[in-house]
């Protein structure tokens, strides 16, 4: 089950993964978020709670009805945003790691038709395996 690759949102040149590395004390789990393009490749580690994944399952919702979103605002650790029309005629992802490293990184992404189930799929995935 573990590396999970809970998100991942890519094309050719550039992607943001969140994996799930082990189980912590029950109900966490240890997560890491890799960013990596043709420029810039960084990572930071995270804690996911069923909390997080249900506030994850509703961002994925108001992807689907054509809205931005932003993920883990309120809780300590990183932040992501999707916007789905970036400036760069694609859905842009932005993370913020405002917490640990003061970082943010704003990253375009020309993600294919049907990205958003691909998402709600692997969280499903996830869930009955937990």
């Amino acid at each position: 089950m573990f590396p999970y690759d809970l998100v991942r949102l890519s094309d050719l040149e550039n992607e943001v993964v969140i994996t799930v590395l082990s189980p912590m004390d029950s109900p966490f789990w240890e997560a890491r978020i890799m960013v990596t393009s043709t420029f810039v490749k960084g990572a930071t580690l995270l804690v996911l709670s069923p909390a997080k994944l249900d506030s994850w399952a509703k961002a994925l919702e108001e992807l689907r009805r054509g809205r931005d979103v932003v993920w883990m605002k309120t809780d300590r650790g990183p932040t992501i945003s999707i916007q789905l029309d970036g400036e760069r005629d694609c859905p842009e992802v932005v993370v913020e790691d405002e917490s640990l490293s003061m970082v943010t990184i704003r990253i375009p992404i020309a993600l294919e038709e049907g990205w958003i189930a691909d998402q709600q799929a692997r969280l499903g995935r996830f869930n009955e395996q937990v």
